[in-house]
């Protein structure tokens, strides 16, 4: 049973694997839906599924996010629609493929979308969510945002913006009533391996989580309110050591003379 209305979220990348299971989560949670891809026969039938089973209002926008009248056309409605008070940016591409056998032209069009579209999306957005004093976003970011020697370092650096640029909005919107969660998921169950030649079988089959189990962590991370989530990571103090260290670094990363490792005879 849906719970109480809990406002519209708009979300990237939703008609199969994570981005689906969200539009699924988040409408049993009580969200109207509006679900974004470029695949409109997917995004039909799973609008019309998730409105027999939860009565939950479903819009779709079939765009591509690498085409700018597709991304204009997502902004826009981010910026009209004051019903929204949820984006999340799950749409994104990646690739395993070794950074030097990569095309170039394919990396410049993920760095497009995983970067360029999402910072769209988010300034689109986060305006009237301060305006209104309410709204959340959640990043779909990756594991290789902190472990970028895993994947393809394009797909990687495109990751690592996402977490930088999550943790900086969570520094700036602090008490304005927007709260903003960036996810690191590690192997999922989803087309990311097929798309890229490497189906999910061939992966060591204990570092595969399905779609499902990430997004319940995920949202489970989200309701007690983390700033990032690591649904894979079963030692979260290693997390949180890792962001001690960081924030123990910071202050001393800017200073008017070199350090005496540099100076030196």
């Amino acid at each position: 049973m849906a719970q109480a209305y809990a406002g519209t979220a708009l979300i990237t990348g939703a008609s199969s694997g994570i981005g689906a299971v969200y539009a699924e989560r988040l409408a049993q949670r009580g969200y109207d839906l509006i679900l974004v891809a470029r695949n409109r026969e997917r995004l039909i039938a799973l609008a019309d599924r998730i409105t027999n089973e939860t009565h939950q209002s479903v819009e779709i926008i079939d765009a591509d996010l690498n085409d700018r009248a597709g991304l204009a056309s997502v902004e826009a409605k981010l910026k009209e629609d004051a019903s929204i008070t949820l984006l999340v940016n799950n749409a994104g591409v990646g690739t395993h493929t070794p950074l030097l056998e990569s095309d170039v032209d394919a990396m410049s069009r993920l760095i497009d979308l995983n970067v360029g579209a999402l910072t769209r999306l988010t300034y689109a957005a986060v305006p009237g969510f301060v305006a209104r004093g309410k709204g959340a976003l959640i990043n779909i970011s990756s594991i290789v945002a902190i472990s970028p020697e895993t994947l393809n370092g394009v797909y990687g650096g495109s990751k690592a913006f996402v977490l930088a640029f999550s943790q900086s909005l969570h520094h700036e919107l602090a008490g304005k009533g927007v709260q903003v969660q960036a996810v690191l998921p590690g192997a999922t169950a989803t087309d990311f391996w097929q798309t890229g030649g490497l189906p999910v079988e061939h992966l060591p089959q204990e570092i595969v989580m399905s779609a499902h189990a990430m997004v319940d962590a995920a949202l489970k991370g989200f309701e007690r309110g983390e700033l990032v989530t690591i649904p894979s990571l079963h030692a979260g103090e290693e997390w949180d050591a890792y962001e001690r260290a960081r924030r123990t670094m910071a202050p001393h990363l800017s200073s008017n003379t070199p350090a005496s490792r540099y100076t030196a005879a």
